[in-house]
Protein backbone atom coordinates (compact mmCIF):
# COMPACT_ATOMS: atom_id res chain seq x y z
CA UNK A 1 0.00 0.00 0.00
CA UNK A 2 2.82 2.34 0.77
CA UNK A 3 4.62 1.91 -2.78
CA UNK A 4 1.31 1.87 -4.22
CA UNK A 5 0.56 5.75 -2.69
CA UNK A 6 4.29 6.45 -3.30
CA UNK A 7 3.96 5.78 -7.00
CA UNK A 8 0.97 8.23 -6.88
CA UNK A 9 2.44 11.29 -5.27
CA UNK A 10 6.26 11.20 -7.07
CA UNK A 11 4.22 10.18 -10.21
CA UNK A 12 2.20 13.46 -10.09
CA UNK A 13 5.55 15.43 -9.20
CA UNK A 14 7.29 14.41 -12.28
CA UNK A 15 4.31 15.47 -14.16
CA UNK A 16 3.80 18.51 -12.24
CA UNK A 17 7.76 19.66 -13.47
CA UNK A 18 7.64 18.38 -16.95
CA UNK A 19 4.11 20.47 -17.01
CA UNK A 20 6.46 23.81 -15.56
CA UNK A 21 8.44 23.00 -18.27
CA UNK A 22 6.15 22.80 -20.88
CA UNK A 23 4.72 25.61 -20.27
CA UNK A 24 7.63 27.87 -20.22
CA UNK A 25 8.47 26.49 -23.14
CA UNK A 26 5.42 27.20 -25.07
CA UNK A 27 6.31 30.76 -24.23
CA UNK A 28 7.64 31.20 -27.59
CA UNK A 29 10.51 28.82 -28.43
CA UNK A 30 8.09 27.33 -30.79
CA UNK A 31 9.23 29.46 -33.26
CA UNK A 32 13.41 29.06 -32.34
CA UNK A 33 12.86 24.85 -32.67
CA UNK A 34 10.62 21.95 -33.59
CA UNK A 35 9.55 20.72 -30.56
CA UNK A 36 10.50 22.83 -27.73
CA UNK A 37 8.78 20.77 -25.30
CA UNK A 38 10.93 18.01 -25.80
CA UNK A 39 13.78 20.53 -25.13
CA UNK A 40 12.49 21.48 -21.74
CA UNK A 41 11.82 17.62 -20.91
CA UNK A 42 15.23 16.95 -21.07
CA UNK A 43 16.04 20.53 -19.29
CA UNK A 44 14.15 19.00 -16.26
CA UNK A 45 16.32 15.67 -16.63
CA UNK A 46 19.19 17.37 -16.75
CA UNK A 47 17.90 19.27 -13.04
CA UNK A 48 17.67 15.65 -12.00
CA UNK A 49 20.97 15.16 -12.44
CA UNK A 50 22.15 18.33 -11.13
CA UNK A 51 20.81 16.64 -7.74
CA UNK A 52 23.41 14.07 -8.16
CA UNK A 53 25.61 14.76 -5.43
CA UNK A 54 23.00 14.79 -2.62
CA UNK A 55 21.28 11.28 -4.40
CA UNK A 56 24.46 9.79 -4.16
CA UNK A 57 25.27 11.48 -0.37
CA UNK A 58 21.59 9.97 0.35
CA UNK A 59 22.20 6.96 -1.11
CA UNK A 60 25.19 5.53 0.24
CA UNK A 61 23.98 6.24 3.76
CA UNK A 62 21.82 3.43 3.98
CA UNK A 63 25.02 0.78 3.33
CA UNK A 64 26.85 2.68 5.67
CA UNK A 65 24.39 2.46 8.34
CA UNK A 66 23.25 -1.66 7.58
CA UNK A 67 27.08 -1.97 7.28
CA UNK A 68 27.64 -0.54 11.02
CA UNK A 69 25.10 -2.57 12.56
CA UNK A 70 26.38 -6.08 11.10
CA UNK A 71 30.20 -5.53 12.02
CA UNK A 72 29.11 -4.73 15.26
CA UNK A 73 27.10 -7.99 15.42
CA UNK A 74 30.10 -9.82 13.78
CA UNK A 75 32.85 -8.41 15.86
CA UNK A 76 31.08 -10.40 18.58
CA UNK A 77 32.70 -7.19 21.10
CA UNK A 78 30.49 -8.28 23.88
CA UNK A 79 31.83 -11.43 24.37
CA UNK A 80 35.53 -10.83 24.54
CA UNK A 81 36.98 -11.14 28.47
CA UNK A 82 36.64 -8.09 30.31
CA UNK A 83 36.15 -5.76 27.34
CA UNK A 84 33.88 -3.37 29.55
CA UNK A 85 37.03 -2.96 32.06
CA UNK A 86 39.22 -2.05 28.82
CA UNK A 87 37.19 0.29 27.51
CA UNK A 88 36.78 2.23 30.55
CA UNK A 89 40.44 2.11 31.50
CA UNK A 90 41.52 2.56 27.94
CA UNK A 91 38.99 5.55 26.76
CA UNK A 92 37.25 6.42 30.13
CA UNK A 93 34.13 5.00 28.54
CA UNK A 94 31.22 3.27 30.20
CA UNK A 95 30.05 1.20 27.32
CA UNK A 96 26.30 0.14 26.95
CA UNK A 97 25.69 -2.23 24.39
CA UNK A 98 21.87 -2.55 24.59
CA UNK A 99 21.88 0.89 24.11
CA UNK A 100 24.17 1.05 21.00
CA UNK A 101 22.40 -2.46 19.39
CA UNK A 102 19.72 0.30 19.49
CA UNK A 103 21.19 3.19 17.93
CA UNK A 104 22.46 1.06 15.53
CA UNK A 105 18.94 -0.80 14.20
CA UNK A 106 16.90 3.01 14.57
CA UNK A 107 19.75 4.56 11.99
CA UNK A 108 19.92 1.38 9.81
CA UNK A 109 15.96 2.04 9.35
CA UNK A 110 16.71 5.95 8.56
CA UNK A 111 19.46 4.10 5.94
CA UNK A 112 16.49 2.59 4.57
CA UNK A 113 14.24 5.55 3.99
CA UNK A 114 17.18 7.23 2.86
CA UNK A 115 17.74 4.46 -0.13
CA UNK A 116 14.19 4.69 -1.03
CA UNK A 117 14.40 8.61 -1.16
CA UNK A 118 16.79 8.98 -3.61
CA UNK A 119 15.74 5.79 -6.19
CA UNK A 120 12.58 7.82 -7.80
CA UNK A 121 15.34 10.55 -8.45
CA UNK A 122 17.64 7.92 -10.14
CA UNK A 123 14.67 6.54 -12.13
CA UNK A 124 13.09 9.93 -12.70
CA UNK A 125 16.53 11.06 -14.20
CA UNK A 126 15.83 7.94 -16.39
CA UNK A 127 12.29 8.40 -17.69
CA UNK A 128 13.07 11.86 -18.32
CA UNK A 129 16.09 11.56 -19.98
CA UNK A 130 14.56 8.61 -22.19
CA UNK A 131 11.99 10.61 -23.48
CA UNK A 132 14.47 13.09 -25.31
CA UNK A 133 16.47 9.80 -26.93
CA UNK A 134 12.93 8.44 -27.79
CA UNK A 135 12.19 12.19 -29.53
CA UNK A 136 15.54 11.73 -31.32
CA UNK A 137 15.18 8.37 -32.45
CA UNK A 138 11.47 9.51 -33.81
CA UNK A 139 13.43 12.30 -35.45
CA UNK A 140 15.53 10.45 -37.34
CA UNK A 141 12.49 8.15 -38.68
CA UNK A 142 9.96 11.38 -39.27
CA UNK A 143 13.06 12.97 -41.37
CA UNK A 144 12.33 15.80 -39.27
CA UNK A 145 8.42 14.98 -38.47
CA UNK A 146 8.21 15.69 -42.00
CA UNK A 147 6.61 12.17 -42.58
CA UNK A 148 5.31 9.17 -41.04
CA UNK A 149 3.97 11.47 -38.47
CA UNK A 150 0.54 9.82 -38.20
CA UNK A 151 2.17 6.48 -37.06
CA UNK A 152 3.01 7.83 -34.02
CA UNK A 153 -0.82 7.27 -33.34
CA UNK A 154 -3.37 4.82 -31.44
CA UNK A 155 -4.39 4.32 -35.26
CA UNK A 156 -1.50 2.85 -36.03
CA UNK A 157 -1.26 -0.63 -34.74
CA UNK A 158 1.95 -1.65 -34.46
CA UNK A 159 2.64 1.46 -32.47
CA UNK A 160 -0.89 0.35 -29.83
CA UNK A 161 1.66 -2.82 -29.81
CA UNK A 162 4.23 -2.00 -28.88
CA UNK A 163 3.05 -0.15 -25.85
CA UNK A 164 1.40 -2.95 -24.53
CA UNK A 165 4.63 -5.25 -25.34
CA UNK A 166 6.96 -2.38 -22.79
CA UNK A 167 4.77 -3.18 -19.99
CA UNK A 168 5.43 -7.50 -20.08
CA UNK A 169 9.12 -6.48 -20.25
CA UNK A 170 9.18 -4.74 -16.99
CA UNK A 171 7.09 -7.44 -15.41
CA UNK A 172 9.37 -9.86 -16.61
CA UNK A 173 12.27 -8.05 -15.46
CA UNK A 174 11.77 -7.49 -11.89
CA UNK A 175 10.53 -11.22 -11.65
CA UNK A 176 13.89 -12.45 -13.14
CA UNK A 177 16.02 -10.32 -11.01
CA UNK A 178 14.00 -11.20 -7.47
CA UNK A 179 14.38 -14.70 -8.82
CA UNK A 180 17.84 -14.77 -8.77
CA UNK A 181 17.98 -13.19 -5.55
CA UNK A 182 15.93 -15.68 -4.15
CA UNK A 183 18.17 -18.68 -5.50
CA UNK A 184 20.78 -17.58 -4.44
CA UNK A 185 20.08 -17.08 -0.99
CA UNK A 186 18.84 -20.21 -1.03
CA UNK A 187 21.35 -22.07 -2.10
CA UNK A 188 23.81 -20.10 0.65
CA UNK A 189 21.37 -20.87 3.14
CA UNK A 190 21.70 -24.88 2.33
CA UNK A 191 25.39 -24.81 2.58
CA UNK A 192 25.36 -23.20 6.13
CA UNK A 193 22.97 -25.90 7.25
CA UNK A 194 24.92 -28.48 5.96
CA UNK A 195 28.81 -27.09 7.01
CA UNK A 196 28.32 -24.33 9.44
CA UNK A 197 27.32 -25.04 13.16
CA UNK A 198 25.39 -21.94 14.01
CA UNK A 199 25.29 -23.11 17.79
CA UNK A 200 29.24 -22.15 18.13
CA UNK A 201 29.14 -17.98 17.91
CA UNK A 202 33.47 -18.62 16.16
CA UNK A 203 32.65 -21.80 14.38
CA UNK A 204 32.05 -20.58 10.86
CA UNK A 205 35.82 -20.85 9.34
CA UNK A 206 37.20 -18.57 6.81
CA UNK A 207 36.76 -20.74 4.09
CA UNK A 208 33.58 -21.59 4.90
CA UNK A 209 32.47 -17.99 4.67
CA UNK A 210 34.19 -17.57 0.89
CA UNK A 211 31.91 -20.58 0.18
CA UNK A 212 29.10 -18.33 1.17
CA UNK A 213 30.44 -15.30 -0.47
CA UNK A 214 30.95 -17.76 -3.82
CA UNK A 215 27.57 -19.14 -4.14
CA UNK A 216 26.19 -15.30 -3.54
CA UNK A 217 28.23 -13.96 -6.12
CA UNK A 218 27.54 -17.27 -8.62
CA UNK A 219 23.90 -16.54 -8.82
CA UNK A 220 24.23 -12.70 -9.05
CA UNK A 221 26.24 -13.42 -12.01
CA UNK A 222 24.30 -15.93 -13.61
CA UNK A 223 20.68 -14.26 -13.04
CA UNK A 224 22.79 -11.08 -14.38
CA UNK A 225 23.76 -12.47 -17.39
CA UNK A 226 20.50 -14.27 -18.52
CA UNK A 227 18.67 -10.56 -17.80
CA UNK A 228 21.13 -8.87 -20.31
CA UNK A 229 21.24 -11.45 -22.98
CA UNK A 230 17.46 -11.36 -22.82
CA UNK A 231 17.22 -7.41 -22.56
CA UNK A 232 20.07 -7.30 -25.53
CA UNK A 233 17.91 -9.27 -28.01
CA UNK A 234 14.80 -8.21 -27.27
CA UNK A 235 15.59 -4.45 -28.24
CA UNK A 236 17.62 -5.97 -30.97
CA UNK A 237 14.06 -8.32 -31.86
CA UNK A 238 11.99 -5.16 -31.21
CA UNK A 239 13.53 -2.50 -33.07
CA UNK A 240 13.88 -4.97 -36.16
CA UNK A 241 10.01 -5.85 -36.14
CA UNK A 242 8.70 -1.86 -37.02
CA UNK A 243 10.17 1.12 -36.23
CA UNK A 244 6.61 2.45 -34.94
CA UNK A 245 5.82 -0.67 -32.77
CA UNK A 246 9.52 0.04 -31.16
CA UNK A 247 8.83 3.82 -30.49
CA UNK A 248 5.92 2.52 -28.69
CA UNK A 249 7.87 -0.09 -26.55
CA UNK A 250 10.29 2.33 -25.52
CA UNK A 251 7.35 4.75 -24.12
CA UNK A 252 6.18 2.09 -22.09
CA UNK A 253 8.97 0.85 -20.91
CA UNK A 254 9.94 4.54 -19.41
CA UNK A 255 6.16 4.94 -18.02
CA UNK A 256 6.08 1.17 -16.46
CA UNK A 257 9.50 1.49 -15.61
CA UNK A 258 8.62 4.66 -13.62
CA UNK A 259 5.42 3.29 -11.56
CA UNK A 260 7.08 -0.21 -11.23
CA UNK A 261 10.46 1.38 -9.68
CA UNK A 262 8.89 3.74 -7.00
CA UNK A 263 6.50 1.23 -6.35
CA UNK A 264 8.98 -1.56 -5.62
CA UNK A 265 11.53 0.89 -3.57
CA UNK A 266 8.97 2.56 -1.21
CA UNK A 267 7.33 -0.85 -0.75
CA UNK A 268 10.65 -2.50 0.05
CA UNK A 269 11.57 0.37 2.45
CA UNK A 270 8.02 0.00 4.27
CA UNK A 271 8.82 -3.96 4.65
CA UNK A 272 12.50 -3.31 5.33
CA UNK A 273 11.50 -0.41 8.22
CA UNK A 274 8.34 -2.63 9.94
CA UNK A 275 11.25 -5.23 11.22
CA UNK A 276 13.11 -1.90 12.53
CA UNK A 277 9.71 -1.02 13.84
CA UNK A 278 8.97 -4.26 15.80
CA UNK A 279 12.83 -4.19 17.19
CA UNK A 280 13.50 -0.42 18.37
CA UNK A 281 10.32 0.64 19.26
CA UNK A 282 7.99 -2.44 20.15
CA UNK A 283 10.69 -4.27 21.91
CA UNK A 284 9.53 -7.45 20.36
CA UNK A 285 12.44 -9.72 18.82
CA UNK A 286 12.11 -13.54 18.61
CA UNK A 287 8.69 -12.68 18.79
CA UNK A 288 6.07 -14.53 16.01
CA UNK A 289 5.47 -10.35 14.87
CA UNK A 290 9.22 -10.30 14.27
CA UNK A 291 9.43 -13.07 12.35
CA UNK A 292 6.61 -12.15 10.03
CA UNK A 293 8.66 -8.72 9.69
CA UNK A 294 11.79 -10.56 8.67
CA UNK A 295 9.65 -12.59 6.45
CA UNK A 296 8.65 -9.50 4.86
CA UNK A 297 12.27 -7.98 4.68
CA UNK A 298 13.35 -10.84 2.54
CA UNK A 299 10.83 -9.18 0.39
CA UNK A 300 12.03 -5.59 0.84
CA UNK A 301 16.10 -6.16 -0.02
CA UNK A 302 15.50 -7.41 -3.17
CA UNK A 303 12.68 -4.97 -3.87
CA UNK A 304 14.52 -1.80 -2.46
CA UNK A 305 17.90 -2.38 -3.49
CA UNK A 306 17.89 -5.35 -6.63
CA UNK A 307 14.92 -4.59 -9.27
CA UNK A 308 13.73 -1.03 -8.31
CA UNK A 309 17.05 0.05 -8.48
CA UNK A 310 18.29 -1.91 -11.69
CA UNK A 311 15.27 -0.14 -13.56
CA UNK A 312 17.56 2.65 -14.29
CA UNK A 313 20.24 1.03 -16.24
CA UNK A 314 17.44 -0.96 -18.07
CA UNK A 315 15.31 2.14 -19.29
CA UNK A 316 18.85 3.79 -20.09
CA UNK A 317 20.19 0.77 -22.07
CA UNK A 318 17.33 0.34 -24.01
CA UNK A 319 16.87 3.91 -25.10
CA UNK A 320 20.79 4.14 -25.89
CA UNK A 321 20.92 0.81 -27.84
CA UNK A 322 17.76 0.81 -29.30
CA UNK A 323 18.77 4.14 -31.17
CA UNK A 324 21.45 2.29 -32.93
CA UNK A 325 19.32 -0.52 -33.49
CA UNK A 326 16.24 1.20 -34.89
CA UNK A 327 18.85 2.82 -37.50
CA UNK A 328 20.31 -0.35 -38.17
CA UNK A 329 17.06 -1.98 -38.94
CA UNK A 330 15.34 0.79 -41.04
CA UNK A 331 19.16 0.87 -42.85
CA UNK A 332 18.83 -2.97 -43.53
CA UNK A 333 15.24 -2.04 -44.66
CA UNK A 334 15.93 -0.24 -47.56
CA UNK A 335 19.01 -2.21 -48.66
CA UNK A 336 17.86 -5.47 -48.74
CA UNK A 337 13.63 -5.19 -47.76
CA UNK A 338 11.52 -6.35 -45.05
CA UNK A 339 11.70 -9.40 -45.37
CA UNK A 340 15.08 -9.98 -43.85
CA UNK A 341 14.58 -7.93 -41.47
CA UNK A 342 11.82 -9.79 -39.81
CA UNK A 343 13.15 -12.74 -40.18
CA UNK A 344 16.63 -11.51 -38.28
CA UNK A 345 13.68 -9.89 -35.58
CA UNK A 346 11.63 -12.90 -35.56
CA UNK A 347 15.37 -15.00 -34.85
CA UNK A 348 16.40 -12.39 -31.94
CA UNK A 349 13.43 -12.87 -30.44
CA UNK A 350 13.64 -16.35 -29.94
CA UNK A 351 17.33 -16.12 -28.23
CA UNK A 352 15.28 -13.42 -25.79
CA UNK A 353 12.76 -15.84 -25.29
CA UNK A 354 15.31 -18.38 -24.30
CA UNK A 355 17.17 -16.48 -21.78
CA UNK A 356 13.74 -14.96 -20.66
CA UNK A 357 12.45 -18.37 -19.97
CA UNK A 358 15.95 -19.61 -18.31
CA UNK A 359 15.42 -16.65 -16.29
CA UNK A 360 12.80 -18.54 -14.26
CA UNK A 361 12.90 -22.19 -14.96
CA UNK A 362 16.51 -22.16 -14.88
CA UNK A 363 16.83 -20.14 -11.79
CA UNK A 364 14.49 -22.79 -10.18
CA UNK A 365 15.29 -24.79 -6.87
CA UNK A 366 15.07 -28.40 -8.51
CA UNK A 367 13.13 -30.82 -6.28
CA UNK A 368 16.59 -33.13 -6.42
CA UNK A 369 18.44 -29.99 -4.92
CA UNK A 370 15.93 -30.08 -1.91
Amino acid sequence: MAGNFSAYYIGLAMVLLMSLGYLISDLGLDHQMLAPAVFAFGLVAFGFLGMGPVTIAVDSYGPVTDNAQSVYELSLIEQVPNIRQELKKDYSIDVNFERAKEMLEANDGAGNTFKATAKPVLIGTAVVGATTMIFSIIMALTKGLSENVNHLSLLHAPFVLGLVTGGAMIYWFTGASTQAVTTGAYRAVEFIKANIKLEGAASASIADSKKVVEICTKYAQKGMLNIFIAVFFATLAFAFVEPFFFIGYLFSIAIFGLYQAIFMANAGGAWDNAKKIVEVELKQKGTPLHDATVVGDTVGDPFKDTSSVALNPIIKFTTLFGLLAVELAVQLTAAQGGGLTHILAAAFFVVSFFFVYRSFYGMRIREDAR
